[in-house]
């Protein structure tokens, strides 16, 4: 059975849906949603068994953790060790289109985190995954909504590659497929990773 598309208003998410979407998450479900950068799948980061489900859909091994969205810099310092120099360097930056990689914290599970126990954080500037993390009262797990490494930039595509596998599609309107900067705040110095939509304003 393919998952239902379900639209939200992209701006201004109606609570009631946003609740509809967040009951699926606490169920254990995967669910796409559209980000500031792309349409995303995901899953409540604090759940083991959906987040192997994850990484059983993408293919991709346990050694290369996904990264995940937090609400603001106070939540994300739940799951990551934020220096006062990565503090200021990302209170400049978000919410936006960065993933910051930085030291994980013990809350996080080992299975977002990569060997030497670092994690990708971000900090999304759009109203639905906010109220997705908001409601959930966890991060979400996440990566792009792909198939056969093609982005799929609509839900009616997602629905058709990918829609057997997910419990919803949240439908925030056509999303423009540009990936976030990676920006590494380890040992206070930034290094830029990958470039991508967000640019560094120093």
């Amino acid at each position: 059975m393919s998952a239902p598309i379900l639209e939200i208003d992209a701006r201004h998410p109606q609570p009631r849906l946003v609740a509809r979407a967040v009951s699926a998450l606490e169920a254990g479900e995967i669910i796409a949603y559209p980000t500031d950068t792309y349409y995303a799948i995901g899953c409540d980061l604090m759940n083991k068994r959906a987040v192997e489900k994850l990484y059983r859909l993408e293919q991709r091994p346990k050694t290369k953790p996904l990264s995940f969205l937090c609400t603001d810099l106070s939540d994300a310092a739940r799951y990551a060790r934020i220096s006062n120099f990565a503090y200021r360097t990302m209170k400049r930056l978000v919410p936006g289109p960065f993933t910051f990689i930085l030291p994980a914290t013990p809350l996080t599970p080992e299975i977002a985190m990569t060997r030497q126990k670092t994690v990708g954080i971000r900090i999304p500037d759009a109203a639905i995954p906010q109220a997705l993390v908001q409601g959930l009262g966890h991060p979400l797990l996440t990566t792009s909504a792909t198939f056969e490494g093609e982005p799929l930039n609509d839900p009616r595509t997602i629905k058709e590659r990918l829609g057997h596998a997910l419990a919803l599609i949240v439908d925030g309107g056509f999303q423009v497929f540009e990936p976030s900067t990676v920006v590494s705040l380890l040992d206070d110095q930034i290094e830029v990773l990958r470039e991508g939509k967000g640019k560094l304003p120093f």
